[in-house]
């Protein structure tokens, strides 16, 4: 009887653990959703340059983190399935997405760990060519999407310990907005929150996965050594280890 309490435990545990796997998977949806679509990234990824930066990796982070969510939500659909019915295959198919979804946390751990400051430099370096290119040629369209983006994360210019960096002498923001903060900095503290957001679902789903894996594979073992076929067809759980009749 303990080994029945155990599987009636398991069970509890894994519908639970795929809600918040649902809850994850919707957060990280929500989240490259916001870093595609978002007015902050926008206007960095859709800078006017020849080659820029960051606009590859802007579409690169969208597509990665869709398809995380998308294999984290049907990992829990599958493996939901698969408690409430009990049937083994369906079980398999869910470890099956959540062991891909590890996988991709792992790729994407192992790059950032390796590449702390890619995205970020992506980005400042998107800035540093569009105020140079607006620096050198103040007339030009280069000027207006200078000041979008200034606008945008709310900063002026770059700075340095002896002043402002203006280069040829045009001044890149007047009157009140002359006093904001230096935009390399203001960029960098943007970017670095919404990092620690980006860490703390990673952190988070590789534990759910690595948890939801164990739990499927405990009940894909046990539904596949104690389950009998009832006469409609279906997956029933039978006490047939301790002598009992289905």
């Amino acid at each position: 009887m303990e080994h029945w309490k155990r599987i009636k435990i398991a069970k509890c545990q894994i519908l639970i653990t795929n809600f918040l796997v649902l809850l994850l998977a919707l957060s990280t949806a929500t989240m490259a959703a916001v870093t595609h679509f978002g007015d902050h990234f926008t206007v960095i990824g859709h800078v006017s340059l020849e080659r820029n930066p960051y606009e590859a990796m802007h579409y690169w982070a969208f597509y990665v983190t869709i398809s995380l969510a998308g294999l984290l939500s049907l990992g829990a659909a599958l493996s939901t399935i698969a408690t409430v019915r009990e049937a083994h295959g369906l079980m398999a198919a869910g470890f099956l997405c959540f062991a891909l979804s590890f996988c991709v946390l792992v790729q994407v751990a192992f790059w950032r760990f390796h590449n702390p400051t890619q995205v970020e430099d992506a980005v400042l370096d998107t800035y540093d060519l569009v105020y140079d290119q607006a620096m050198r040629r103040p007339s030009s369209s280069w000027w207006q999407e200078l000041a979008t983006i200034q606008d945008m994360f709310l900063c002026c210019g770059k700075k340095s310990p002896f002043g402002l960096l203006t280069g040829t002498g045009a001044i890149p923001c007047q009157g009140q907005a002359a006093m904001r903060e230096d935009c390399l900095q203001s960029i960098g503290n943007f970017l670095w929150t919404h990092y620690s957001i980006a860490f703390t679902l990673t952190c988070t789903s590789l534990v759910l996965t690595v948890y939801a894996m164990m739990l499927c594979a405990f009940l894909w073992f046990a539904i596949h050594s104690y389950c009998g076929l009832d006469r409609k067809g279906r997956y029933t759980l039978t006490p047939r280890a301790h002598g009992w009749k289905p």
